[in-house]
C-alpha cells in the first residue's frame, strides 16, 4: 500500500469496528485494518466499471486524437492505464501515444506521474495540492484562451472545473476510462447505513468523493439521512484520504479527518492514531484494568462486546473515574433520553454484558459509580 507505515501493533484497532465504502482497492485497505484487529463491515457504496469495451471511450480517444490537444491532465494513474490498454485494444494505441507524446502533460499527483512515465510519455508538472482544481489553476494561470485542453476524468466529472476552462476559453475534451455505477448488492449498503444510523461502527472510510456522495444519496433514498448525518457529526468517526474525497461529506457539515498525505496507507496511519488518543479509556479499579476500545470493554483482560447503549453509559463512568454520575446525565445517552426504569434496565443488561458486575456500583438516589 502506497504511504503505509511498516511497522504497526497487530493489536492497535481490537474491539473497533470500522465500515469501508470502497470498491476498488477494497482489499488492500480491509486488510490492513483486520491485520491490527479491527471488524470490519464492507459495503461498496459505487462500482467501478471500466469502460474499456465501452464504445464512448473508443470515441473520445479518437477525438482526442484528431484534435491534437494542447494540454492533457492526468487525474490517476489507474485511469490512465486503463485508457491506453484501451487504445491499444482498439488498435488506436501507436497513434494516441503519438498525440500525447506532443502535448503539455500535467498531473494531479505522483502516482499519476508514475503512470505517465510507465506509458513512455514524460509530464510537465504535478499540481500543488493533488486535486484536479489545482491542476486547472496551473493551466489557467498561463492563460488557456484558443488552446484544446484534454482531461482524464476518474469517474465524477467536477462541472464547476470544465467550466472555468470553458469560460477562460478553452476548447475540452473529456476522457473517461472507467466509470461508476450502482452497487452489485445494495443490501450491503442497507446494512452500513443501519449500522451507521445505530452508532454501531467507530469509524467509516471513504477513498473518493463518489462513494461518499453515494452513501448520502443512499441515506436519503432510505429515509436514513437525518439519523446518519447525526451519527457521523458524534459516533462515527469519517475517514477521508483526502480534502477532495470529503467535500461532499463537509457539505451537509460532517467534518471528515484526512491526512497530510493523500494516501491510503497514511489514512489508515491517521485512523489509527486517532482512535487510540480519541477513544480509548483506560482506568483502575478494584476488579482490575478496565479498557473500553470501541464497542468493548475489558476488564482484568477478559473483553467483551457490549451494545452502543452499555458503550456509552460506561464512557461516561469511566470519565468520572469514580465519581458519581448522575441518573440525569446517564439518561442522556439512552434511546429518547429514558427515565429512571429505562435506566435501570440498561445499567442492568450493562453489568450483565461486564465480566464482573460489580464493577458497576449503584449510589442510591444520586446515580452510579465505577467501584475504583
Amino acid at each position: 500500500m502506497t504511504g503505509s507505515v511498516v511497522g504497526f501493533d497487530p493489536d492497535e484497532l481490537v474491539g473497533f469496528r470500522i465500515g469501508v465504502t470502497a470498491h476498488r482497492r477494497s482489499a488492500d485497505l480491509i486488510a490492513a485494518l483486520e491485520r491490527r484487529g479491527a471488524e470490519v463491515l464492507h459495503a461498496p457504496t459505487l462500482r467501478i466499471v471500466p469502460a474499456d469495451q465501452d464504445e464512448r471511450l473508443i470515441v473520445a480517444t479518437a477525438e482526442v486524437i484528431a484534435a491534437r490537444p494542447d494540454i492533457l491532465l492526468v487525474t490517476t494513474a489507474y485511469g490512465l492505464r486503463g485508457w491506453l490498454e484501451a487504445a491499444d485494444a482498439a488498435g488506436l494505441g501507436p497513434s494516441l501515444l503519438e498525440v500525447l507524446s506532443e502535448a503539455k502533460i500535467l498531473v494531479r499527483g505522483p502516482k499519476a506521474r508514475g503512470a505517465v512515465r510507465a506509458g513512455g510519455l514524460r509530464d510537465a508538472g504535478m499540481s500543488d495540492e493533488e486535486t484536479t482544481e489545482s491542476l486547472i489553476d496551473q493551466v489557467l494561470a498561463n492563460g488557456a484562451d484558443g488552446l484544446t485542453v484534454a482531461i482524464q476524468l476518474h469517474g465524477f466529472v467536477d462541472e464547476e472545473q470544465l467550466v472555468r476552462l470553458r469560460q477562460a476559453g478553452a476548447t475540452v475534451i473529456t476522457v473517461a476510462p472507467y466509470l461508476w455505477t450502482a452497487p452489485s448488492e445494495p443490501q450491503r449498503v442497507q446494512r452500513l447505513l443501519d449500522a451507521i444510523a445505530g452508532r454501531s461502527l467507530d469509524a467509516v472510510t471513504f477513498t473518493s468523493a463518489p462513494a461518499a456522495e453515494a452513501l448520502l444519496a443512499a441515506a436519503r433514498e432510505r429515509d436514513r439521512f437525518d439519523q446518519v448525518v447525526a451519527a457521523m457529526r458524534a459516533d462515527v468517526v469519517p475517514f477521508v484520504v483526502g480534502p477532495v474525497t470529503a467535500a461532499p461529506l463537509h457539505a451537509v457539515g460532517i467534518d471528515a479527518i484526512y491526512p497530510d498525505r493523500y494516501r491510503l496507507g497514511a489514512m489508515v496511519r491517521t485512523l489509527c492514531e486517532y482512535l487510540i488518543e480519541h477513544h480509548v479509556r483506560r482506568v483502575p479499579t478494584r476488579h482490575g484494568l478496565l479498557e473500553i476500545r470501541g464497542r468493548s470493554a475489558a476488564l482484568d483482560g477478559q473483553r467483551v462486546t457490549l451494545s452502543p447503549t452499555s458503550v456509552a453509559a460506561l464512557r461516561l463512568l469511566a470519565d468520572a473515574a469514580g465519581a458519581v454520575v448522575p441518573k440525569a446525565r446517564l439518561q442522556e445517552v439512552l434511546p429518547d433520553s429514558g427515565d429512571d426504569h429505562a435506566l435501570e434496565v440498561a445499567i442492568a443488561r450493562l453489568r450483565q454484558a461486564l465480566p464482573q458486575r460489580d464493577l458497576v456500583a449503584t449510589v442510591i438516589k444520586r446515580g452510579y459509580r465505577l467501584d475504583v
